[in-house]
């Protein structure tokens, strides 16, 4: 009776959260919900309809338009490309970073890990210049290896971190009985360190793919002299203002890769934060 009674007193109050929620996420969300709307408008609509969602007459071609003659499929697929690499270079040389630095103990340990964590305070513009300098002299300018790896390098420290924090959480137990078995450190890292990762794998891949899918100010300078390099966040700041609706189409595209990765990778991310917290 009691609890009946407490259930029944609380439920206005949960009616209302939930429907502040929903209130809000509604604001939260109208933008993305008004760039939708305006990839479908014509020209014109677009500015005559105001913050209107839904079109009078539903434009299609724009996403065509956006595709072939704006040359989103090319500034698409290097972006596609530039993530990909990018993540993989990623999770596998700071899984490798982070399992070090959780199971081995050196002299100089702390120093050098308080010496890069100093990095990662220093804003990109203060370091591009020495970074372009390198990549210039590497023979990698106007090439998407310059963004590739320039991408990855600047995404190793937070990510090392990550992985280190996580594997610090798995128990020693299993490793030393494979080290007893007479498994080597490397056959101990990819048997059963890595395996057991699963959750940090997805929450990195998710961060580095957003952080290069996302990226304008690394693909910019080092694409410069190249427009068809271009990645996607470029290509769609170089098309400027010249038709809007088709503008807003481009836009719709490039979130979707972001959307479909994060469902599929929601709980090894929330798994993986979750083990991070712990350690």
């Amino acid at each position: 009776m009691g609890k009946g009674h407490r259930g029944r007193s609380g439920q206005p109050f949960r009616v209302f959260f939930h429907s502040a929620l929903a209130v809000f996420g509604f604001f939260y969300m109208f933008p993305f919900f008004w760039m939708l709307a305006g990839s479908l408008k014509t020209p014109t609509e677009f500015f005559e309809g105001g913050i209107s969602l839904l079109p009078h007459q539903w434009v299609w071609e724009n996403y065509s338009t956006a595709w072939t003659e704006a040359k989103f499929s090319t500034y698409f697929v290097n972006s596609l490309l530039v993530t990909l690499i990018s993540t993989l270079i990623v999770i596998a040389l700071t899984s490798l970073a982070g399992y070090a630095l959780a199971r081995s103990d050196f002299p100089g340990k702390h120093l050098i890990i308080g010496i890069v964590v100093v990095t990662m305070f220093l804003p990109k513009g203060y370091t591009i210049i020495p970074i372009f300098g390198l990549v210039k002299e590497l023979g990698l300018l106007n090439t998407l290896w310059a963004v590739i790896l320039v991408n990855a390098a600047t995404s190793m420290v937070f990510n090392t971190f990550l992985f280190t924090g996580f594997f610090t959480t798995l128990p020693e137990e299993l490793e030393e009985a494979a080290t007893l078995d007479g498994a080597r450190p490397l056959d101990v890292y990819w048997r059963i360190a890595m395996p057991l990762s699963k959750p940090m794998v997805g929450t990195v891949a998710l961060f580095e793919f957003l952080d290069s899918w996302n990226g304008f100010f690394i693909p910019l300078i080092f694409t410069l002299g190249q427009p068809d390099l271009r990645t996607v966040a470029v290509g769609i700041y170089t098309f400027g203002s010249q038709n809007w609706p088709v503008l807003c189409a481009a836009a719709t595209m490039s979130l979707l890769p972001t959307m479909v990765l994060f469902f599929f990778l929601q709980r090894l991310f929330v798994a993986g934060l979750a083990g991070v917290i712990r350690g």
